[in-house]
């Protein structure tokens, strides 16, 4: 069986069996690989808006034994509207490139649809948009790999629109309950810290320092310090 990289074992395991699946922006092939070989899927479907890796992903899944997994070419998820995909898996990019893909894919405004978000930078930005759009973050799962640490999201289309406050905009629903975790809330936490010490001095920046200096020091008290 086709052995998956932690980031990619922990996205796998929180997808439902017998899930339709598709995996946007799939580069070389290997989630949807394993879960068309495992089973765990009933179909899946991987795109890429480059031409060089789709073509990559197909050797990699046809070596594999994964021929039956099908390929599309294009923007985010513009060409599978019509394929009856219940799992949408968006992971290895930026928050902003994420919410573009989401707000341009109306199918996925249905509360049968699972989005799995794995945003590799601007996680608050991604946090805000689902807020303000009606999509509502199920879960947060940290992972910390190759000396980067991320947060997974587990989100579903529901039309309620909310805020969230300046805390779980950087650090959503995670909690200090594991070290991936902490590490996370300790990277959000150094950052504000640093921010705060930046403006500190700036007379025409108290908003913001203000604004900095009261998050380091909840997410310090989050910590336990």
């Amino acid at each position: 069986m086709l052995e998956l990289s932690k980031r990619l074992s922990i996205i796998a395991g929180l997808i439902k069996e017998g899930s339709g699946v598709c995996d946007v922006g799939t580069d070389h092939g290997y989630l949807p690989a394993f879960l068309y070989l495992s089973g765990k899927a009933k179909k899946v479907i991987a795109t890429d808006i480059n031409e060089k890796p789709l073509l990559s992903a197909r050797k990699n899944l046809d070596r594999l034994g994964a021929s039956g997994v099908k390929l599309f070419l294009c923007d985010g998820l513009a060409d599978v509207e019509d394929q009856n995909v219940d799992t949408v898996v968006i992971a290895g990019m930026g928050g902003e490139v994420i919410s573009g893909i989401i707000n341009r894919a109306r199918f996925l405004r249905d509360s049968a649809v699972t989005l799995i978000l794995q945003p590799t930078t601007a996680a608050k930005e991604l946090r805000l948009f689902l807020a303000k759009n009606g999509f509502t973050v199920e879960s947060e799962t940290a992972l910390a790999e190759n000396n980067k640490i991320y947060s997974i999201m587990c989100a579903r289309f529901d039309g309620d629109t909310y805020s969230i406050d300046d805390v779980r905009s950087v650090i959503g629903l995670l909690k200090p309950d594991n070290d991936a975790a902490i590490a996370y809330i300790q990277k959000q936490y150094k950052i504000a810290q640093k921010c705060a010490e930046q403006l500190k001095s700036a007379n025409n920046k108290k908003e913001e320092y203000s604004y900095y200096l009261k998050l380091s020091d909840k997410l310090k008290e989050i910590l336990g310090g």
